[in-house]
This record gives structure tokens, C-alpha cells and sequence, in this order.
């Protein structure tokens, strides 16, 4: 049965968690995609409830504004918003849609190319670290570091440009142990993070080989997305089933209580949106930001300015005026 909207939706923390939990991966859990994951879940809803999924989409960007500026008043914490996602899942849709309410001074976004040489000449981790969101500010990373464990991990190959010493990468059949030194690498490093006061959210967008299709062809089809397409596009779908043995690995072992995946549905752009708007306010809910309450000093400080000001505003009445009412010389 549609899951029926009320005439303001219930987005309490306890809502919310409720919403998100089908699609947070529990820590230690066994992934297995694409059976584990329904890339055409719309959670009970249907076409005729896009509305309805429209109206909680806008009360939780709504909200993600309001939590956002009691963030950066607050400044104690960051939030990290990481996507992984195949070709065409809706990555920049995303971030487009659900970031749409919020102040872009208090958001950073990144995305992250093939590694440049001077990149590749320090570890992999290296590029990643200085965008790493400020205290009070919202970064998200349009892929991330979970390339070095996805597009690496399929195309093996390209370890051999990222200069590492003999023996890191493992021997020619025998490399599986590099990709669970990197899964203990990277839980390490965001449990850092995480230490010091960055909350991340990792959302992989999970689309359908189907559906990925239909948005190539649309992409072709339509003038406006050719920009969109690359030959590439197509020959990376020759590697589906190894990209779905990857993201299932990387989902089974680097989801963690202070790092959790959420697989996100993206079949229906409409409904991933939500999900993803959805995992985000869970975060900003946990961390509670609030305005800062002035002390004492700051207090009477605030009451001077006030009693200056006014009466500054009580004099300017009388400037440019002699007593008798008449204009200076030189006024207006």
C-alpha cells in the first residue's frame, strides 16, 4: 500500500531514522548486489504519490537549511557527504536538488578526476585530505576515495601508475590483499575524522544496468545531454558485474557505525533524492547544532551596543538642524 502524506509531513528524528533504516548498510553486514538492493525501491510509494514525495522533499530541504546555518553558528562540527555511484545514477542531480535550500557559502563540493602526476606522486589518500570540510561547513565529494577500491580494484592495471613501493600492491594473482589493507586504511581514516568532529554520510547511488541504458540513450537522443556522453560510457558497461562485485566488497567492509553506507534507490530520480535528502538530515539530527547562548560578559556587551545605537538613532533626528528648526549651511 502508498505510504499516505499527511498535510505536513513528520520529519521528527524518529521519522526520519525510521525512513532510512531499509537503506543504511548495518555494520559487519554481507552485501551482495544487486540481490541484497532494489535500484527500483521507491519505498512503498508510487508514480501517483510524486507529489506527495515532492511535498517531504521540500519540508526536508527546508530543514537541511535550518540545520545547516545552526551548524556553522555551532562550528564543532563538519559534514562530509560522500557519492559513489555507476555512470548516469544522478550524482550532480542530487546534489543539484537536495542542496537546493541550503547557503552555498556554508557548502563545498568536489569532484575528483583521474589523479594528476603530482597527485599520484604521494599516497592515495593525499588529494582527498584538503577538502575536507572546515568546522560549521557542509563538503560533498562527487567520488571520493572509493575510487581507489572501485575503478582501481576493476582496471587492476592502474596500480601500476600510482608509484608504489615493491610488494605494496601484492604479486600478479594474489592482489585481493591490497584492496583489504585500503578497506582497513580508509575505516581507520574516517574513524579519524569522525574523532574529530566530521560526520560523514556515504550514499551509494544504486542504479540498474537497465536503467543506466535508458539514460545513455536519452543522453544521445537529446542535444542538450550529448556533453553528457562519452564512448567510454559504453565500454565501462562491459565491466557491470565487476563494478557490482566491487561496490558490494567496499558496501561489506567499510560501512561502519561512524561511517554508514546507505544505498540509495536510484532508478526513480524523484525518490533517491528523498532518500538521500533524508540520510543527510539524519546526520544533522545526530549532531543537534544549536546557536551558541552568550555569556554574561557578551550579554552586557550586546545591551552597550543597543543603548549606542539608539541613541545614535535619537540624534540623527536633530542633525543638520540649528535649534530653531532651520537647515544647516551646506545641507540639503
Amino acid at each position: 500500500m502508498p505510504i499516505k502524506v499527511k498535510s505536513k509531513p513528520d520529519l521528527s528524528p524518529k521519522r526520519i531514522r525510521k525512513f532510512v533504516k531499509p537503506f543504511l548498510v548495518p555494520p559487519g553486514a554481507k552485501v551482495r548486489l544487486p540481490n541484497d538492493f532494489d535500484p527500483a525501491s521507491t519505498g512503498g510509494y508510487n508514480r501517483e504519490d510524486g507529489a506527495g514525495a515532492q511535498q517531504i522533499l521540500q519540508a526536508g530541504i527546508t530543514l537541511l537549511a535550518d540545520y545547516q546555518a545552526r551548524l556553522a553558528a555551532q562550528s564543532t562540527h563538519g559534514v562530509l557527504v560522500i557519492l559513489q555511484a555507476m555512470d548516469a545514477a544522478g550524482k550532480d542531480g542530487t546534489i543539484r536538488h537536495v542542496m537546493s535550500g541550503v547557503n552555498p557559502q556554508g557548502v563545498d563540493v568536489s569532484g575528483f578526476k583521474v589523479p594528476s602526476a603530482d597527485e599520484l606522486a604521494h599516497d592515495y589518500l593525499w588529494r582527498y585530505q584538503a577538502k575536507i570540510p572546515a568546522r560549521g561547513r557542509i563538503g560533498i565529494f562527487n567520488r571520493s576515495y572509493y575510487e581507489e577500491v572501485l575503478v582501481v580494484r576493476v582496471h587492476p592495471q592502474l596500480l601500476e601508475t600510482q608509484k608504489l613501493p615493491d610488494g605494496a600492491a601484492g604479486q600478479e594473482g594474489a592482489r585481493d590483499g591490497i584492496w583489504q589493507r585500503r578497506f582497513r586504511e580508509i575505516n581507520n581514516y574516517e574513524r579519524y575524522l569522525s574523532d574529530n568532529g566530521v560526520r560523514i554520510v556515504k550514499l551509494f547511488l544504486n542504479l540498474s544496468r537497465e536503467a543506466q541504458r535508458e539514460r545513455f540513450v536519452s543522453r544521445i537522443d537529446q542535444p542538450s545531454k550529448n556533453w553528457k556522453f562519452t564512448a567510454s560510457d559504453v565500454r565501462e558497461r562491459a565491466f557491470w558485474d565487476a563494478y557490482q562485485a566491487a561496490f558490494s566488497d567496499v558496501l561489506s567492509n567499510t560501512s561502519t557505525k561512524w561511517a554508514p553506507w546507505y544505498v540509495v534507490p536510484a532508478d526513480n530520480k524523484w525518490f533517491s533524492r528523498l532518500v538521500a535528502a533524508a540520510a543527510i538530515g539524519n546526520a544533522l539530527l545526530d549532531i543537534d547544532p544549536d546557536y551558541p547562548t552568550a555569556s554574561s560578559e557578551t550579554k552586557a556587551s550586546l545591551e552597550t551596543a543597543r543603548r549606542e545605537l539608539e541613541a545614535e538613532s535619537r540624534g540623527g533626528k536633530r542633525q543638520g538642524k540649528t535649534k530653531n528648526g532651520k537647515k544647516k549651511a551646506g545641507g540639503r
